[in-house]
């Protein structure tokens, strides 16, 4: 099974390829439609677009998903259910692709909410609490977009068909448009984790290492980015799309820092690939979609690949993904160690690898374009922060020593893991080059003074000095000195956003049972119903007891009385 997949992944992966190539060429577009049902005017329509940009994604889609499933065959080796395991991972690819080839709310409506249930799926492979707790967060974040896409397709009622693509040119000015642009933003924010919904990517990291790398990294968290994309004619005089713009650089700066603190291997991966999202959905917002489009292409190669050499470091490990265990690891594994070096470097933006062609660009394009200095911060405090996490994270299990056992042998690599590894490495050496020769069909002109142009060179340096600086943490830290424990645990924590998309939104209903149980279940209605008998039986039973213990006295008093009544009124 694992093999049929891979060869059939990557043989599509091929043709792909060779297509898109025919396509950027011949300047050529494919849209097939297949008319399901039509009444009253409005047709439902079954819509497939080809043209170089969802080709591309395609290729990408199915070479990363080759080499996951390659990559399967191994890490899973122990798994009894394997083959459900790859049928779920076809499942999302199938979703995925329906995503990038319709030109149709309802198809793409299909696919989005498609990978939504097969991600959830696939976060609680492992059964456990913690497992069950990330999925349900997962799912019921993704929700909100899967109901903001519902919304688009009954507002596009309106305009008599689905095919969004016909009629985004005359979108702009209307303000029903106006609402479906925002729905479409709102939507895109839940599927690619930006602020305020980035508390579930980390907690997403609970699935399989394999699904991390496909999932968590290059396709799913992309979707929303490629949804954008694919409106950005509409969106791009919007005022949503400038807050947007707000929102997703404080995602890109949260989770730089959130990273530096993290210990998790798996979590400061998935941080970093939220940061990079933040990247995308910036520059998104800038208006520069084939920029966000490469670097969501380039980025999707390296970090599956860095999540893949963490797989390979945690089965390592006998399955602890605590990095300051971890450490010396260059000795045991090399050519995984070089992989890891390699993709955290691409990550990073070192010269031509993958990453840099990318983010120079977008960085040199944010220099160039006239915002103001706090987002021209947050691009370049984000790229900084990179470095640092990366480097932080390249001491740690590179150059410290092993802490985990006193003992220790460490076993070779896997040559099945490191075929597909070295697959995706090679794609994040020279993809990026490729790319950029490929896809702008006009360089852009980039006319910077000396200072600004070397600019990302500068945080860079900074960044690798104080992750450095980090790396070789004593007691009496850095940390100490520049702030209080509250402020470290803000940033530990990613803005208190698990707290506040968990407790923060179920604590009113919680508290309102809490009310509910101890005024109505336990107060008025026990009072009017079970105890308030209960009592009212007990207080006329004490009284009747009163009667029986006292009989003789009563008796005899009882008598007199009635005599004296009996008396008085004889008298009377």
């Amino acid at each position: 099974m694992c093999f049929i997949s891979f060869f059939f992944l990557f043989f599509f992966s091929m043709m792909n390829f060779f297509f898109m190539i025919y396509f950027i060429m011949e300047n050529m577009v494919f849209f097939l439609e297949w008319e399901i049902i039509s009444f009253n005017s409005m047709s439902i329509v079954m819509s497939i677009l080809l043209d170089w940009m969802s080709l591309l994604f395609m290729m990408f889609v199915f070479m990363i998903s080759s080499s996951v499933i390659y990559y399967s065959k191994s890490y899973m080796f122990s798994e009894k259910n394997l083959n459900r395991f790859i049928i779920l991972v076809l499942l999302f690819v199938f979703s995925m692709i329906l995503l990038i080839i319709s030109p149709n709310m309802i198809s793409i409506f299909l696919g989005w909410d498609g990978l939504g249930l097969v991600s959830y799926c696939l976060v609680i492979y492992y059964q456990n609490v913690k497992s069950y707790n990330a999925g349900m967060l997962t799912a019921l974040s993704n929700r909100i977009g899967d109901v903001m896409i519902l919304m688009v397709i009954s507002w596009m009622m309106n305009y008599g068909s689905w095919n969004y693509i016909f009629f985004l040119n005359f979108m702009n000015n209307d303000y029903m448009m106006k609402i479906i642009g925002l729905m479409l933003i709102i939507a895109a924010m839940t599927k690619s984790a930006q602020i305020p919904f980035s508390s579930w990517l980390p907690a997403a990291m609970a699935a399989p290492t394999p699904v991390s790398a496909l999932v968590h990294s290059s396709t799913l968290v992309t979707a929303g980015v490629y949804l954008l994309i694919r409106f950005n004619m509409m969106l791009i005089d919007m005022f949503f799309l400038k807050f947007l713009l707000l929102l997703s650089g404080l995602t890109m700066f949260m989770a730089g820092i959130s990273a530096n603190y993290e210990f998790d291997l798996k979590k400061i991966i998935a941080l970093s690939t939220l940061s990079q999202l933040g990247l995308m959905m910036s520059i998104l917002s800038m208006g520069m979609s084939d920029l966000a489009f490469f670097h969501l292409l380039t980025h999707a190669m390296f970090k599956a690949l860095l999540f893949m050499c963490a797989g390979v470091l945690i089965h390592m490990m006998s399955d602890t993904q605590d990095i300051r265990y971890m450490g010396g690891i260059s000795f045991y594994i090399p050519l995984t160690s070089l992989c890891l070096n390699i993709s955290n470097l691409a990550l990073c933006g070192l010269p031509f690898l993958a990453g840099f062609y990318s983010k120079d660009l977008i960085l040199e394009m944010v220099s160039m374009s006239n915002l103001n200095l706090m987002i021209f911060f947050l691009y370049y405090m984000s790229t900084g922060l990179t470095m640092f996490y990366t480097i932080r994270l390249l001491f740690y299990l590179m150059i410290n020593d092993y802490n985990l056992l006193v003992v220790y042998n460490l076993y070779d690599e896997d040559y099945v893991m490191l075929k597909s590894m070295f697959m995706l490495l090679f794609m994040s050496l020279t993809v990026g080059s490729f790319l950029s020769w490929m896809i702008f069909n006009y360089p852009y002109m980039i006319y910077l003074p000396f200072n600004l142009k070397m600019m990302v060179i500068y945080v860079v340096m900074i960044g690798l000095f104080l992750g450095y600086l980090i790396s070789n943490m004593k007691i009496y830290s850095i940390n100490k000195f520049m702030m209080t424990y509250n402020l470290s645990n803000f940033l530990c924590l990613m803005w208190f956003m698990p707290y506040l998309s968990t407790y923060g939104l179920n604590i009113y209903f919680l508290k309102l049972g809490q009310s509910l149980l101890k005024n109505v279940d336990m107060g008025w209605s026990e009072m009017y119903s079970g105890q308030g008998m209960f009592n009212i039986i007990k207080k006329y039973s004490i009284f009747y007891n009163f009667y029986q213990i006292n009989n003789f006295k009563i008796y005899l008093f009882s008598f007199f009385f009635w005599m004296l009544i009996f008396y008085l009124l004889l008298l009377f």
